[in-house]
């Protein structure tokens, strides 16, 4: 008896095992769906097509304040004044008429009351003292003299006139200082010496010439130099010459392409603060009423520098009748023009280029560039850069030059700017003579008039020889126009 319940129990345990296994499987059969089931339940959803929205650019919405302008604020640092009413003009009622022009020559002394001034007459050519080479001037009002050479680079200098004239010449033509020292048979630091003085007498040349200057378009753009710097005081001044450390810096330009009036230069970092500063340099040399199109690259800083100023304060409408009025938003100018061109280099190639309209409108800017038959480009001032990197020995690409610090670029930077719009004939702003000259010898005759971009901007009638620059005595003012 003991034997047969223990089977029965045992297929007692059996059974309920496998019911229970039915059981479960049932209950994972309801629970799990299947792929018909799931297609019937959940129907696929439809993919709708996104929506396109034209990508229309947001109307500017103004500054609160002014973008701050160093140059702005030390603006009268570099714009001397007369100090009054120029003289009376002096004529001269006895004696021959004089044969030297001093029309463009003034007295320097400090007491005298035609100091500064040009053309007045007061002015005599009194030969040339114990057979030297210059003359001597005579002041009739003051009853002073001084030479000819009075304030430029060539008073004082015992070198021959040639000799300085040549080498300066050299050094604008793109040859290094101590190129120029070799070939004249001089010291590198004799050529730097007369390369400061001929700096500074062709920034003062620019300063005079250059101004109120009407365009229609202005391109910028800056170049990428790897300049050297030597500390003040680690080395003497004869290891600075060879022990030159390396820095990166940028040469920025701004020209006019229709005259190729190189506007302005400097060299600086590519900041906020150094764009700020090479528009105040474009302004002050545009006459007042003139606000051009102007042409950059993808360089985001332009923008707020032409925005401080080209703007100017606009008080919006109110949107509610109760409330404050809205404060006033610093505005372009409805005449402002500016876009830039935005170019997408991958492995040193040209894949892509874009433009942007920043200030102005698409129809705008192409009415001002329908006028010579161009496009939306920088083609003009890149142009320059490569004339810059020929002609400036420190900026050129894989050079060792003597003075490639900043203020040896400057320089250099300074005298070219000068010879490139007074010495520098262009060759695409020629123009055709109403005849013919004939030249010397066999060869053909002379169809063509050379032009300078002083020549074509109206700045001057004729192309000046460096000779010429350096001994132009620069007036310490701007002269009234009718004198």
């Amino acid at each position: 008896m003991k034997g047969g319940n223990a089977m029965v129990s045992h297929l007692f345990f059996y059974q309920l095992m496998l019911l229970g296994l039915l059981w479960l499987c049932c209950m994972l059969h309801a629970a799990w769906p299947s792929s018909h089931a799931a297609g019937v339940l959940r129907p696929p959803e439809r993919i709708l097509p996104s929506r396109k929205r034209p990508r229309v650019p947001k109307p500017f919405p103004g500054l609160t304040r002014t973008p701050p302008c160093a140059a702005c604020a030390q603006a009268h640092a570099y714009a001397p004044q007369p100090p009054g009413c120029p003289p009376p003009r002096i004529v001269p009622t006895r004696g021959r008429p004089r044969q030297v022009d001093t029309s463009w020559h003034f007295c320097p002394h400090p007491h005298c009351a035609y100091r500064g001034w040009v053309g007045l007459g007061n002015i005599r050519a009194n030969g040339h003292p114990s057979g030297g080479p210059w003359r001597q001037l005579h002041g009739t009002s003051c009853d002073g003299y001084f030479q000819e050479t009075h304030g430029t680079p060539l008073h004082g200098k015992r070198v021959p006139v040639d000799l300085l004239v040549w080498a300066v010449g050299a050094l604008a033509e793109g040859l290094g200082i101590r190129a120029v020292a070799r070939v004249f048979e001089v010291d590198p630091n004799t050529v730097l010496a007369w390369l400061v003085e001929a700096a500074d007498h062709a920034t003062a040349f620019s300063r005079y010439f250059v101004h109120d200057v009407r365009v229609t378009q202005v391109q910028l753009d800056a170049l990428f130099a790897l300049l050297s710097a030597v500390k003040a005081g680690a080395v003497s001044e004869a290891e600075a010459i060879t022990r030159l450390s390396r820095s990166p810096q940028w040469v920025w330009t701004a020209i006019d392409p229709v005259t190729k009036l190189l506007l302005a230069i400097d060299i600086g970092d590519r900041t906020l603060a150094m764009a700020q500063r090479v528009v105040h340099q474009v302004v002050q040399v545009l006459a007042p009423s003139c606000v051009p199109l102007f042409l950059t690259d993808g360089f985001k800083e332009y923008a707020t520098a032409l925005l401080t100023h080209f703007g100017h304060w606009v008080q919006p409408p109110r949107r509610q009748v109760t409330g404050p009025a809205p404060k006033p938003r610093w505005m372009p100018r409805p005449q402002l023009l500016y876009a830039q061109v935005i170019k997408t280099v991958r492995r040193r190639r040209l894949v892509r280029v874009r433009h942007r309209i920043v200030f102005g409108t698409l129809e705008a800017i192409q009415q001002v560039l329908a006028a010579c038959g161009w496009q939306i480009n920088t083609a003009f001032v890149e142009r320059v850069n490569l004339s810059i990197r020929q002609h400036v020995a420190a900026v050129g690409r894989r050079v060792s030059t003597l003075c490639k610090g900043e203020d040896g670029v400057r320089q250099q930077l300074a005298l070219y700017h000068m010879y490139y719009n007074f010495c520098l004939p262009h060759t695409t702003l020629r123009q055709p003579l109403p005849l013919p000259e004939s030249t010397n010898g066999t060869g053909s005759a002379k169809r063509w008039q050379p032009q300078t971009p002083a020549m074509a901007a109206g700045l001057t009638d004729h192309v000046w020889t460096l000779r010429e620059v350096l001994l132009y005595r620069v007036p310490p003012w701007p002269q009234p126009a009718g004198l």
